[in-house]
């Protein structure tokens, strides 16, 4: 089958991803085990707001520089005058059926909340749930084993965790980090006049559906696996920069949900240039297609309301402005002085795809408005 051919092809020769074709072939897919794969599990935003309504109405401790107000990527903590702690979690279902892509890919995309809040990773801890009478120990470690060796790459342990029974695989961290209280980065501080500069392509949520439909080729695999395993690692080297003012990390809720939260804190409107969004290859043939995910249009109808698009905006450019993105990029709204440092930090820790992708206007109608050209 097309998926099994993509996987062996990004396995390759790599000594650590030997062995774990037999299990595979024993054992279901792992994407057939979940409902919705990585972010694209997310509650959608609509669902989320009345969820979350109220539950943040108790005493607020003056250390507490982060809670639940923006709907930030995590909370902040300060502990003296030179740290806060940066605390946060994510898990999900799996996106891929290869369990040590899976755990490598849960990994990346709970450490990017750290980096998205300007923080270095101290620890995580493991957050398992794993259905233990269909997948096998061996399958099971294989996943621990994925996220071990991204906070090895991050250079922090998983110092302890939490193991459960259920239904569906659920992999993922509890991350902690450290920032220096003068340096956090909130979605909530842009800036009248600023740049927005984005870290990676958009597609990852076409490339999961096209997988889940055996629709993906090995190049896709590829590209896929390479965009979210990287590890969000220009946070803190960005964080120091004066004229960066506000950041975040593109994820389920897709760039415009992300530019949405962004625009909200601020009390802007985010103008998205969508000629200059870099995508990844092969992803807008396939929402052609009509490949795409289901939280896509969660998406789509949760913040219609406060996006204006273009005349001619086509239905797969509308899937790729709302695909929910798995350890997608970071978004950095900065001084249009500070562009070229930006995009050299990003280049410098082989974010290749950075780009400028829009700006920071006074507020208006539209919270997000997006120009084709």
């Amino acid at each position: 089958m097309l998926h099994e051919d993509a996987r062996r092809a990004a396995i390759g020769d790599n000594p650590c991803m030997s062995g774990q074709i037999a299990p595979l072939e024993a054992e279901p897919r792992l994407t057939s085990l979940s409902h919705g794969g990585g972010c694209g599990c997310k509650i959608a935003p609509g669902v989320l707001s009345s969820i979350l309504k109220g539950t943040g109405a108790m005493p607020i401790p003056a250390e507490l520089l982060v809670g639940i107000e923006t709907s930030d990527d995590a909370a902040v903590y300060q502990l003296n005058e030179t740290q806060a702690l940066v605390a946060t979690t994510d898990f999900f279902m799996p996106i891929v059926d290869d369990p040590f892509d899976f755990g490598r890919i849960a990994a990346a995309n709970a450490l990017s909340d750290v980096y998205a809040m300007g923080g270095t990773p101290i620890m995580a801890l493991a957050l398992v749930g794993m259905p233990i009478n269909v997948l096998s120990t061996a399958t099971i470690g294989k996943i621990l084993e994925g996220g071990a060796s991204v906070c090895r790459e991050a250079g922090i342990p998983i110092a302890g965790g939490h193991t459960i029974d259920s239904v569906e695989p659920i992999y993922g961290l509890v991350a902690l980090g450290l920032v220096h209280p003068d340096r956090v980065k909130r979605n909530a501080s842009a800036k009248e006049g600023d740049m927005l500069v984005l870290g990676k392509p958009l597609g990852v949520g076409i490339l999961s559906a096209a997988l889940k439909k055996n629709q993906l080729s090995a190049e896709g695999y590829a590209q896929m696996i390479a965009s979210t395993t990287q590890l969000n690692a220009a946070g803190p080297a960005l964080s120091v920069l004066p004229g960066v003012h506000a950041m975040t990390d593109v994820t389920g809720f897709a760039l415009a949900g992300h530019a949405l939260e962004l625009a909200r804190g601020a009390g802007v409107t985010v103008q998205i240039d969508w000629p200059s969004v870099p995508v990844l290859a092969g992803v807008r043939e396939l929402a052609a297609q009509g490949i795409i995910t289901g939280a896509s249009a969660r998406n789509w109808a949760a913040y219609q309301h406060e996006v204006h698009l273009p005349n001619g905006f086509s239905e797969p450019d509308r899937a790729l402005l709302t695909d929910p993105q798995t350890s997608g990029g970071l978004l950095v709204s900065c001084s249009p002085a500070s562009v070229d440092e930006v995009l050299s930090v990003f280049r410098q820790r082989g974010f290749g795809h950075a780009a400028v992708v829009g700006k920071v206007t006074p507020a208006s109608e539209f919270s997000l408005v997006v120009k084709s050209a």
